[in-house]
């Protein structure tokens, strides 16, 4: 059976899976999904380990293919795209990775940075940008530092502010506070409430209940949860 899933209230889709597969090998990870994420929408994704989170959010960022069925990102197909699109298409999408890798020899404000470096923008204008940007995620005076010297909630703040260092669209989240206190995931939370507020697309992959229970005062969101390779809608508003 094929579960549909459309969030109401916001604009137009910017990720939409249509009876989309994913497999492995010879086994079906994910199966018949069919999911559209509008515009300003605020989701958090939830299922066992295992159950295929992070492969949904790789397919929607483009990083990995459907096996059957068909994705569309910003209305376009991305089996359409050549490589230079998939590229651009990318840019429009902010990824916080569960593991937060940074190159250990550059201070975090290059690493943040990066984005900027492969796209070829010049960071000589870019200063007060990654200025403002590092005071947001509470950095400013860690900008200097290298990435072993950080915390985990720093790490994360850090993963943060790269992945929307190039004013993404949608901001994709995998197991962002898996690693960090009850009080900086909180700070993390707000920080993502507030991309949000300014129009973002927000995707959170968790296990952690809590989190979105706390998010209940401070955002609309819903809940799509990952069972048995096939996703459904959790419930109503949080």
């Amino acid at each position: 059976m094929v579960c549909r899933v459309r969030a109401q209230g916001k604009g137009e889709p910017v990720i939409e899976l249509t009876d989309v597969a994913y497999s492995y090998g010879d086994g079906e990870l994910l199966g018949d999904m069919t999911l559209s994420l509008p515009t300003g929408s605020f989701y958090f994704l939830t299922g066992p380990s295992g159950a295929g989170k992070t492969t949904l959010l790789k397919l929607c960022y483009g990083e990995l293919l459907p096996t059957a069925g068909h994705l569309r990102l910003f209305d376009q197909d991305v089996r359409s795209l050549d490589r230079d699109g998939i590229a651009e298409m990318r840019r429009r999408i902010g990824v916080v990775h569960q593991d937060c890798q940074f190159l250990d020899h550059l201070s975090i404000a290059d690493n943040i940075a990066l984005p900027l470096t492969v796209a070829g923008h010049s960071l000589a204008g870019e200063q007060q940008n990654l200025a403002e940007l590092m005071n947001w995620v509470g950095l400013r005076d860690r900008a200097d530092a290298l990435p072993p010297e950080l915390s985990g909630g720093e790490r994360q703040r850090a993963a943060l502010a790269r992945a929307v260092i190039m004013s993404p669209d949608v901001i994709l989240a995998d197991e962002p506070t898996g690693n960090i206190d009850w009080e900086m995931s909180q700070r993390l939370l707000q920080l993502l409430v507030e991309l949000n507020r300014m129009g973002k697309t927000v995707v959170i992959a968790t296990h952690d209940m809590s989190l979105i229970r706390a998010a209940k005062t401070q955002v609309q969101s819903r809940v799509l949860r990952i069972a048995g390779r096939r996703i459904q809608q959790a419930g109503a508003d949080l």
